[in-house]
């Protein structure tokens, strides 16, 4: 029988813990179909992988999508904090545009 996707991430972790993209994945799996499991997944990245950028944009969007704005709020902070302290300039204005989209419409 054919493993599914989050079988096969689950896989990945296992083999490669230290790895952000693996836990990322899982999270992107887990906002389908059990959206506070992916929570903690997110939570994962941001205590072990803090650094690991792209879990900012994406993490904001699931707290705004369970009505979490503070914490949603404090996510796009963190994000864009990081942005500037990495230079990533593209990354930082996509989090900042996102930020401002939802905090002023």
């Amino acid at each position: 029988m054919e493993k599914s996707r989050l079988s096969l991430l689950l896989d990945y972790v296992q083999e490669a813990p230290q790895d952000p993209f693996n836990w990322y994945a899982i999270a992107l799996e887990y906002q389908k179909i059990d959206p506070q499991q992916a929570n903690f997944y997110f939570e994962h990245l941001l205590t072990h992988f803090g650094d690991y950028l792209p879990t900012y944009y994406v993490y904001a969007l699931h707290l705004i999508n369970l009505g979490e704005d503070l914490k949603a709020e404090s996510v796009f902070e963190k994000g864009i904090k990081l942005s500037k302290l990495q230079e990533n300039w593209k990354t930082l204005r996509e989090l900042q545009s996102a930020f401002e989209e939802w905090k002023f419409s």
